[in-house]
């Protein structure tokens, strides 16, 4: 059923589609997907091109916006709006611990989220581009992985885009996992020194947080084991636009006093909860080294062997020196299935994708070279979740692609920017700047 609904200025529709598993299959199983509507009230009734936003991720759903938030106003100015839930994400064939049991065992999940890549996704672009516009060519806006999908959409089914948008999300187009965290261990070193020179007392805080799990065993309310890995990984947010002032709040009042000694406060442990649970996102943690997956070699907990290269983001050897705990970033590890109760039951799963050796390209650098569709891509200079290198080296090899390089903006920068970077991105597509 369609039901349509209103918020101030927009009219929103929810949408609900059919697509197949495996997209080679397609008289075999099918899934549900859901994707949200929107378009802008004064323009309800009009016949306008469409815009389908990717999120990124992997694991997200897309981001439910109040209003014309962020790039959303941008867009409606011309656009009807497409955010659609990618497959796995919020409501389309969600999939987690309390789901994934209805495949069968580990193998039979891990089999299952073979689909669940940028591939599977552009073909269910695909699928519901006829239905929606009647065969008529999109624009696709590819935020993060969303961006990886769109570079695979170039590859694959050029003939579906009218314009492609891509902000922080150029892959490497032949880079192995390995190779992908060999570039972003520094680059969020550098994040982190810049967090202590922003705020210095927060070298102490660090420090004496990750002490106290290196001597205590620290369980939060919903279940998570929290080691001094754990709390390393909180570096996650520096990747954003006010991830450094997040970051530096949320260690201000990490300890309090007790009856029975000093110990973390509960508002801390609480706080703690909605930035390390998987529980909302699991999808996140399963996929992850998955979508740079092509070719024979497994990707074997890339984040965590890679990480070892680096001692120094060892907090035991951190503390037993007078140098600063570094946190970590964007990078999934075998611990985080033990620690987090989300992704527990899910550990063998993981194990299973870990170790496959059957994946297969994503991109096709040929096709790519002789592109026709127009497209523009922000870079962001130094990003914490995207190499920057690599993100240049593949905007060469995109026949056509104009980018903006910026340092004025994170990785979320088209949602930091309001209308600034989707409007700059247009503007690139038209010949306009």
């Amino acid at each position: 059923m369609t039901v349509s609904y209103r918020q101030p200025g927009l009219v929103l529709t929810d949408r609900h589609f059919t697509v197949p598993l495996d997209h080679d299959d397609p008289a075999g199983e099918s899934i549900e997907l859901y994707a949200r509507e929107v378009v802008a009230s004064e323009r309800a009734g009009q016949n306008l091109p469409w815009l389908v936003y990717l999120q990124g991720g992997p694991g997200f759903g897309a981001q439910r916006f109040v209003g014309k938030q962020a790039w959303l106003g941008r867009a409606l100015k011309e656009y009807r709006v497409l955010l659609l839930d990618q497959r796995g994400t919020g409501h389309s064939a969600p999939a987690n611990r309390q789901t994934l049991p209805l495949r069968g065992g580990p193998a039979e999940q891990a089999d299952y989220l073979t689909h669940f890549r940028a591939d599977s996704i552009v073909r269910d672009c695909e699928t519901i581009r006829t239905e929606i516009t009647g065969g008529t060519p999109w624009t696709v806006l590819g935020q993060s992985f969303g961006g990886f999908c769109t570079v695979n959409y170039l590859s694959t089914a050029p003939e579906g885009l009218s314009t492609a948008l891509i902000t922080g999300g150029l892959p490497s187009l032949d880079a192995h996992a390995d190779d992908v965290y060999r570039a972003a261990y520094p680059r969020v070193e550098r994040k982190v020194a810049a967090h202590y020179a922003r705020y210095p007392q927060d070298v102490e805080r660090a420090r004496q947080i990750a002490d106290h799990l290196l001597t205590h065993e620290v369980v939060l309310p919903n279940g998570y084991r929290l080691t001094a890995e754990a709390f390393q990984s909180l570096g996650i947010l520096l990747g954003g636009t006010d991830g450094s002032h997040r970051l530096h709040y949320l260690l201000e009042h990490a300890f309090v006093r007790t009856p029975l000694g000093t110990t973390l406060s509960d508002a801390f442990q609480e706080a703690l909860q909605g930035h390390l649970s998987y529980a909302g996102h699991p999808l996140y943690a399963l996929v992850h080294e998955a979508i740079y997956g092509q070719d024979a070699r497994p990707t074997g907990w890339s984040a965590e062997r890679v990480r070892a290269e680096f001692p120094q983001f060892d907090a035991a050897k951190a503390l037993a020196g007078d140098g600063p705990l570094l946190f970590t970033g964007e990078t999934i590890h075998p611990w985080m299935f033990d620690c987090d109760p989300a992704l527990r039951p899910l550990r063998e799963t993981a194990e299973l994708l870990a170790a496959r050796t059957d994946w297969q390209p994503l991109y096709d650098p040929a096709r790519l070279a002789a592109n026709e569709v127009p497209v523009a891509a922000a870079v962001y200079h130094d990003d914490m979740y995207v190499d920057t290198a690599h993100a240049l080296r593949t905007a060469r090899t995109i026949r056509g692609l104009r980018t903006w390089v910026t340092d004025e903006f994170e990785h979320d920068g088209v949602r930091a920017s309001g209308d600034r970077v989707l409007d700059r991105l247009l503007a690139l597509t038209r010949d306009e700047v």
